[in-house]
């Protein structure tokens, strides 16, 4: 860790990354897992990056007691003074620093409550007065998300004359644009505190819009890959915000994601019951023999196994498989997927695990461990995404030699390369148009080339070829704090 910090004073460079969830501490999705790996990343390059989050209630008290309290002052929302206290931890060699408000913060949950808007004003706000007990001002603020979104905006209006953020500049990072913090308009007075000459940063259409102000005020937005900063201009995938992405254009860059590559790693994953790499991977079937006895499904040596590890939600492209599903499985093939979801879709897949009961299996449920034997266990790996900012399970299908089928969309387009059986080039199997049967037509690619043992061990082999640790993606953002 010193070696690490002695780099980073060398370069002068200190990046604070503002999250509302990260792991190992507390997480809902990609976003922590975002958390928990590139500043780890930043630093094996010389930066100091520490994270800051809330001290949720539902942080497990293993990690608590890492947890030294360092301080404690009040944030001012408007007319409310509210406590703000500050513990420090450490963790794989980064800092981590934790509001605690039990009032905002000691609930069931990360989000979802009535006041969230209020909740995440404060935390952004707290992340700001934070400094003056840390000692750590910024060179660059790396925001995420609507929840910290409002950390550019409070910066520019509050802080600008205090020394240690004269010169700090910031970084948004949008992970998911569809979420965006939207409010009544008297937020902007009652809760933000903001004066009213600001209300125009602040309000697109008829409401207060916490990401809005954030794409407003932050020196450079991201989006977590290339193909999805592009699609933020068009309608379809922008909710709402694509005209004000087009008008900021010259801010807004793509970085893919990377993944946890010791963390996904079938050599060592304790969850498999073989392990292997890319020269036994043949060892992979009695993953799948495993987790057929696991499941209670027949195995046979040469049916194919598609996963889905997935949220079963029409964004995940569940829309797509629910009329296609009995076609699908009128193939000697087995279906085993791992999610919760829209009511709609839990019952259309238990209702087709009682119908094909040696076919199909509907975990309706998630666990990490049963994940993995998943990812390690399948051939196929399916994601059909109608949008998909980035998407990690491709890339950790891939880790494992599990061949992806996906829509080409954000990150998946990005990720993914087509499979041409001439040159034995490409990593899965793609569609463009969200279709049923464009989706399907993917599938019988995919299981055409599964039966050719031959090109399906190219194409297996490419996959788990493929470089997708947090090393290029973190060199990127060094790039964008270098340049401001």
């Amino acid at each position: 860790m010193a070696k690490t910090q002695n780099k980073a004073q060398k370069c002068g460079k200190k990046i604070l990354f503002a999250t509302s969830e990260a792991m190992p501490f507390i997480r809902t999705g990609g976003l922590g897992d975002v958390a928990g790996a590139l500043p780890k990343s930043l630093n094996g390059l010389g930066y100091d990056c520490r994270v800051i989050m809330p001290l949720y209630g539902g942080i497990s008290g293993e990690f608590r007691q890492t947890m030294e309290f360092i301080g404690s002052t009040y944030v001012r929302l408007a007319w409310r003074n509210q406590y703000c206290g500050v513990f420090r931890s450490s963790y794989n060699g980064v800092t981590y620093y934790f509001i605690d408000n039990e009032y905002y913060f000691k609930r069931g949950g990360l989000y979802g409550h009535f006041d969230d808007g209020e909740r995440f004003a404060f935390f952004s706000k707290a992340v700001l007065e934070s400094a003056q007990i840390t000692g750590f001002y910024p060179d660059v603020i790396h925001s995420n998300d609507w929840q910290t979104a409002l950390i550019p905006v409070f910066l520019d209006v509050f802080y600008r004359g205090m020394d240690g953020y004269r010169d700090s500049r910031t970084v948004l990072t949008i992970h998911n644009i569809e979420f965006q913090g939207q409010y009544d308009p008297f937020v902007i007075g009652d809760i933000l505190g903001i004066p009213s000459d600001w209300n125009p940063i602040m309000m697109w259409g008829e409401a207060a819009n916490y990401l809005k102000g954030g794409i407003e005020r932050a020196n450079v937005v991201t989006t977590v890959s290339e193909t999805y900063a592009e699609e933020l201009g068009n309608p379809f995938y922008s909710y709402g915000l694509g005209e004000i992405i087009s008008q900021r254009r010259y801010k807004v860059k793509g970085v893919v994601n990377g993944i946890d590559t010791e963390l996904y790693n079938p050599e060592t994953d304790e969850n498999l019951k073989t392990r292997y790499n890319v020269k036994t991977v043949a060892g992979k079937e009695e993953n799948k023999k495993e987790l057929c006895e696991l499941l209670d499904l027949p195995y046979a040596e040469n049916r194919a196994m598609i996963g889905i590890v997935s949220r079963l939600t029409e964004q995940k492209g569940l829309d797509l498989i629910a009329p296609v599903l009995d076609e699908m499985l009128a193939a000697d093939i087995q279906l085993v997927v791992l999610g919760t979801g829209d009511w709609k879709y839990e019952t259309l897949l238990r209702n087709a695990e009682n119908n094909y009961h040696n076919k199909v299996r509907a975990i309706i449920n998630f666990n990490s461990g049963l994940a993995q034997k998943i990812y390690g266990g399948a051939d196929l790996f399916l994601m059909p995404s109608k949008y998909e900012p980035c998407g990690l399970g491709q890339m950790i299908a891939m880790r494992y030699g599990t061949v992806p089928i996906v829509r080409e969309t954000g990150g998946l387009k990005d990720t993914v390369e087509p499979f041409n059986p001439q040159t034995g080039k490409g990593t899965g199997f793609t569609f463009k148009t969200y279709h049923p049967y464009d989706m399907l037509d993917a599938v019988w690619r995919a299981l055409g080339i599964y039966f050719d043992k031959g090109l399906y061990k190219k194409v297996q082999s490419n996959c788990m070829k493929s470089d997708f640790s947090w090393t290029a993606s973190a060199k990127k953002y060094a790039d964008i704090y270098n340049s401001l």
